[in-house]
Parts: C-alpha cells; structure tokens; sequence
C-alpha cells in the first residue's frame, strides 16, 4: 500500500495513530485489544525494518517500541526514526524489560521521550500515551497557527545539524531561499543558530538573522530563535521562527500605525532606510518638492520636527510589528 493510500484509510479526525513495534505475539495482542478498546487505530510492526517502513508511510501520532528484538534493536530504530524530517517529530515511548540505569538512559537518548517496564501493564501505557499525545498536539497546533498567520516555524538538531521539523510553509520558504529541504539545514542558519546558542541558553535575544531574496531586492527572509524543545545534551533542539518579509508589508503596516496615505508611509519607510528627498523622489517618480511636503505633513502627523525624530517612531514601531 502507498503512502497515499495508506493516508486515506486513517481516519484521523476521530482516532489517533498508534505504531506497535514488537517481536512478541503476546505482547502485540495485549497491547493491540487494549488500544483498540480505548479509540485507537492500531498498526503493528514485528521488526525494525518493517517500523521503520510503516513509520514513513502512515506517520503515527505515537510509537510503541520494544527495546530488545533480534536484528535492529529498538534504539537504532528509533535513531533512525528521530534522523528522518518525515518522523523525527513523532513521540517514543520505549518498551523494556531491562530496568539497568544503562539500558533506559540510552532509550532516552536514543530519541525515546519516555518507556515503560515489563511485563506490560495496559492502563500504565494508556496514561502515558494520553500525556505525550497531549504534548504533540499542542506543538502541532501552535506549529499550524503560526503557519497561518505568517510564521513558518523549524526545528534543528544543535548536535548534528539537521532540520529535524518543518512546517509546509517553512518547507516551501527554504526551498526558494536557499534551495535545500529537509533534513538539510542551511549552512548559514545552522551557523547563525551555533553562534547564538549561549546567549540563547541564558534567554538572551540574540540578533536575528535576515536573508535577502535572490529575485527581489523588497523581500527577505528573518529568522528567530524561540525555543530549545528538547533536551540540553549536545546543545538540544532549536524551535526557529521565520518570516517573510517585504518593503509592502512594513510599508503597509506603518501606513496602518500611523494613520498615513500610503505615499506618505512611502516617504517615512524610505527616510528610515537613510535616503535624502532627491533620493525618494528618484525612487518614487516625483520631484524632492513633493516629497518634502509629504514629510512635512508625515511630521504634523507623528508629532515630530525632524527627520531623526521621525525615522525613530518608525523604526520603534517596526521593531515591535517584528516581536509580534
């Protein structure tokens, strides 16, 4: 079955998708009825080839996972899960029989975000499962919404590098930037991303990184440092806001702010950027007579004299459109 199809017998909207990973008849069965009785839809893979087969095709909400099967144990399939753009955002729970401190420190850092012991309790994996479910829908959620207003949101693994979470939008916005997709993360962002990490760690803003548009000198690409979303170890993963950006919006938005024509927020955008009357009039077709009288009736409106006073309430105003 193809990805699409697979994709179009899940009935999402009412059922989350659980990936059971074990060699054990027993254990699946257990696990299976359990589930099943509770809403679920449940997936069912016996080895590591076939999780990791599955995974990429049906993208489960939450990966049950045995630890200790023949061939590729548990850890390596889930290293392999957590190195894929298309299922490293997915919750593991890890399933062991094996309590040394040795054997659940590397479930965790193998990309486990919790594990539970044998013999397998049903109610004990169904709590778990509806905290870590729970956790992954508000970050998919919060993801969506930043996507809808704009933003576009990545995450990126300090340690290797690697773009391990992209929204469609995010996608689409590198691509034409810099022309790379997932799990590639742009040189220059993972540079920007190292370099910042300590003042970022001590929830110090650092500076944000701006790329211009190879077609058009009017728009850019702004990216954010958010969040770490996992843990500290090897400088965890980054949550990376982005944005684009161009010289309409912010036009637009100062035309909004301070109740300006559209010329006149014309006038001040180009004033902030440092250019003189000459200058404007060349860039918007008129004479530096005119644009002087559209800044002096800018200046009447900000309540200012000057054209240092009134490049800094714009430039104040466009700093906060850009924390929003």
């Amino acid at each position: 079955m193809n990805n699409r199809a697979l994709a179009q017998t899940l009935d999402r909207a009412n059922s989350d998708v659980v990936l059971i990973v074990d060699d054990v008849p027993d254990n699946l069965s257990v696990l299976h009825d359990a589930l099943d009785e509770s809403g679920f839809t449940v997936l069912i893979a016996t080895h590591g080839e076939a999780a990791l087969q599955r995974a990429a095709q049906a993208l489960p909400d939450i990966v049950l996972l045995d630890a200790m099967m023949p061939g590729m144990d548990g850890f390596e399939v889930a290293k392999r899960l957590k190195a894929d753009a298309r299922t490293a955002h997915i919750p593991i729970i890890f399933m062991t029989g094996l309590t040394e401190t040795e054997y659940l420190v590397a479930a965790l850092d193998s990309g486990g975000v919790d594990y539970v012991t044998k013999p397998i309790k049903p109610k004990e994996v169904l709590a778990r499962i509806g905290v870590h479910l729970q956790s992954a829908r508000e970050k998919r959620q919060a993801r969506n919404a930043l996507d809808a207003f704009g933003y576009a949101t990545i995450t990126v693994r300090v340690s290797d590098g690697k773009l391990m979470w992209q929204t469609p939008l995010a996608r689409d916005l590198l691509l034409a930037y810099y022309g790379t997709s997932a799990p590639q993360t742009p040189e220059a962002v993972l540079a920007w991303l190292r370099r910042n990490l300590a003042d970022a760690e001590r929830q110090i803003e650092p500076p944000r990184l701006v790329c211009e548009s190879a077609v058009s000198v009017a728009r850019r690409l702004t990216f954010r440092l958010h969040q770490r979303t996992g843990d500290s170890e090897g400088g965890g993963d980054w949550l990376i806001i982005m944005r684009e950006e161009s010289d309409d919006t912010v036009i637009q938005a100062m035309s909004l702010s301070f109740k300006l024509t559209a010329r006149e927020a014309e006038v001040l955008y180009w004033v902030v950027k440092g250019k003189i009357n000459r200058d404007i009039g060349d860039i918007l077709g008129t004479s530096p007579m005119t644009v002087k009288k559209h800044l002096e009736r800018v200046f009447a409106k900000l309540g200012v004299e000057t054209r240092t006073a009134a490049a800094g309430m714009a430039m104040s105003r466009i700093l906060q459109l850009h924390q929003k």
